[in-house]
């Protein structure tokens, strides 16, 4: 497809209104783009497209009124944002595939590699402090070994997933609900800004489309298309993420999930996915495993930051988890497993070296976790 026709196939899509694959579909044997937009100008569309298309024609006419083709998509090239087709060779295989694919996308940075294993990592928005922890490793490690990581940049298990995959030098790319010249959530303005420059942002929505509840179910198939498998970390037994889940399944895709507590709420979700069939994973090597990938020989946090065991910092993290203990607690255990006490004074400058360092953090007052 030469720039012109694209031109106007970013007018006809826009002029149709979020994605209608059957108009589009019967536009497509009225003529090409650029003959539709004639027929609308001379207002003559309606003779085209009569019966149950009538008033998607008259919406059309009316759009194309002040509609300057060549300058709104010179206008989308300056803002850096690509535009593709399905058709296209720089459309995304795997999501072509699927029943319902998008008729186009929007994208900004960069598209995944076809030939890369590819893995969506999605959870809850409000998650604990182990699904945190887990994102984070699964994210970096998955990365680190080459496997391109997928979500929607949402808060919580999505984004975290993200960064990491990015931190570790990988590619991630962020699916929105939105226009692509849209950040949302607002607080996750770093992320997308990163993503851009290092990975990617795609949507089937136009530039300028606000973000809607109604707008992210459909969004999650191309969150599930674009992948090999989905990880699910954290999940409520009535979640959001289960729609990606089961839309994952529709398209033969491999399904994840990391076991939790029973008592746990927010791994009731991933509890009752694995009890119903879906694969329980416990390391990100276990998954590089299944997929086929070599594993990373030593855990992402070992390469990043070299604590030794023998060391005061080493025992101190190694004794830290996902979910947070108290400095007595660790100060307990730290002694019981040593046979040699810290004074206060001295576990308080450990901890912050640790804290500062990236390596841990402090939640809820003196209450400390594992970060990588």
């Amino acid at each position: 497809m030469t720039e012109r026709e694209k031109a106007y196939m970013h007018w006809l899509y826009q002029a149709v209104g979020m994605s209608n694959r059957g108009t589009l579909k019967r536009l497509e044997q009225i003529g090409t783009p650029e003959e539709i937009y004639g027929l609308a100008v001379q207002g003559r569309l309606e003779e085209k497209l009569s019966g149950r298309y009538r008033s998607k024609a008259e919406q059309i006419t009316a759009y194309t009124v002040g509609y300057d083709v060549e300058a709104a998509y010179a206008k989308l090239a300056a803002a850096g944002i690509n535009f593709v087709t399905a058709g296209e060779p720089e459309y995304p295989k795997r999501l072509a595939e699927i029943p319902d694919a998008p008729y186009a996308l929007y994208y900004a940075g960069r598209l995944p590699e076809e030939a890369r294993p590819t893995v969506a990592i999605i959870g809850a928005r409000n998650c604990s402090e182990y699904g945190r922890g887990m994102a984070r490793q699964f994210g970096e490690t998955l990365a680190a070994a080459g496997v391109q990581i997928i979500s929607g940049m949402a808060r919580g298990i999505d984004g975290i997933g993200q960064q990491a995959a990015l931190r570790a030098g990988g590619y991630s790319l962020g699916v929105l609900g939105c226009g692509v010249d849209i950040c949302y959530p607002p607080d996750n303005r770093p992320l997308y800004e990163e993503l851009i420059l290092s990975g990617g942002i795609c949507s089937e929505y136009p530039p300028g489309i606000t973000p809607r509840a109604v707008l992210f179910p459909p969004r999650n198939r191309i969150i599930s298309g674009l992948c090999d498998a989905v990880l699910v970390i954290e999940a409520k037994e009535r979640s959001g993420t289960l729609i990606t889940v089961d839309m994952a399944l529709e398209q033969g895709r491999e399904v994840y999930a990391l076991p939790g507590r029973a008592t746990d709420p927010l791994s009731q979700g991933c509890n009752r996915l694995i009890r119903q069939g879906a694969a329980l994973v416990l390391s990100p090597q276990e998954l590089l495993r299944e997929l086929g990938v070599a594993c990373v020989s030593t855990e992402v946090y070992e390469q990043q930051v070299l604590f030794k065991t023998e060391s005061i910092s080493g025992r101190l993290l190694a004794l830290l988890d996902y979910q947070p203990k108290s400095m007595e607690q660790i100060r307990q255990e730290y002694a019981g497993l040593y046979g040699e006490g810290l004074s206060v004074p001295e576990l308080c400058r450990e901890l912050l070296g640790l804290c500062t360092g990236g390596a841990a953090g402090m939640v809820g007052g003196n209450y400390y976790v594992k970060i990588m």
